[in-house]
């Protein structure tokens, strides 16, 4: 769990812990402003805006952390030969462009035979960026959970040697103890590391109803910006399993959910959650 200190020296943490109970009544009617913890959309025609006209929120865009691509370099020093490994796993875009990044860097061709197991159907779809997509060798669960990834890899792991490319400093260990406990012949290689962005000054002079993670990372950021936060009133949402995990490991109460059979997205979450609680305006 997360350590947590109070410091009323800072303005967003004093004036939640002063009207608590007064930001959890309001909370509980009213939902007005949802910081998205990821870039802000490239187009004004994603669902978000739509969401946003519909129930008349605000929303804020602000990426909680980075990541930083490991130079060629510095990968070489894990000693792990690409070519030999014949399935990759894939659980977010970042590592899809950061495993193709590390191949150019270090001059390395995939095979035509490689398969790819996808936690999404749109990470998997990301793939066409760098591969000639093809059903048979692309492959991606039924809802976005780890354990529907796992049935697809079942039924094709006979024979594969499994790659799965994560960050430095973060790594699915469900997926690790998986292939684990499978018996599969596999490897976790570090291709970036993640950094927390500096967002004490966003979170210091507004106050969310809603806050939404997309990686452990980002829920860690939260910590590593303010130690001292309290949820109060806030409604946390989580997209994945493992930030979900993350969310609940820090002491917090999660929201919201995604994806999931109904709410195959965060914005389909959000959709369902604000019609349960607000009145479409």
């Amino acid at each position: 769990m997360w350590k947590e200190v109070i410091n009323f020296a800072n303005p967003y943490v004093a004036n939640m812990v002063k009207n608590g109970a007064k930001n959890v009544a309001i909370a509980a009617t009213t939902i007005k402003k949802i910081l998205i913890t990821q870039p802000r959309p490239e187009t004004d025609k994603s669902p978000y805006f739509e969401l946003a006209r519909k129930y008349s929120i605000e929303l804020d865009f602000h990426p909680f952390i980075r990541l930083e691509g490991l130079p060629a370099k510095e990968f070489r020093k894990q000693k792990i030969e690409i070519p030999y490994y014949t399935a990759v796993i894939f659980t977010s875009r970042n590592a899809i462009d950061h495993f193709f990044r590390i191949c150019e860097e270090m001059k390395i061709s995939i095979s035509q035979d490689t398969k790819y197991f996808c936690i999404t159907e749109a990470v998997a779809l990301y793939l066409q960026k760098f591969i000639l997509y093809r059903k048979r060798k692309v492959f991606y669960g039924a809802d976005g959970s780890n354990k529907s990834m796992f049935d697809v890899i079942n039924k094709h792991k006979e024979n594969e040697k499994f790659m799965y490319p994560c960050s430095e400093n973060q790594q699915d260990n469900e997926i690790v103890n998986w292939l684990k406990n499978n018996n599969c012949e596999y490897v976790t290689p570090f291709m970036y590391r993640t950094i927390s962005n500096d967002v004490k000054d966003l979170l210091s002079n507004t106050e969310y109803d809603i806050i939404c993670f997309f990686t452990p990372s980002g829920v860690r950021s939260l910590f590593d910006n303010i130690p001292s936060f309290k949820q109060n009133g806030t409604r946390i949402g989580a997209f994945g399993s493992n930030t979900g995990r993350a969310v609940e490991d820090a002491g917090l109460t999660l929201d919201i959910k995604a994806p999931a059979p109904q709410t195959p997205s965060m914005v389909a979450a959000l959709e369902q959650y604000l019609s349960g609680v607000l009145k479409k305006k």
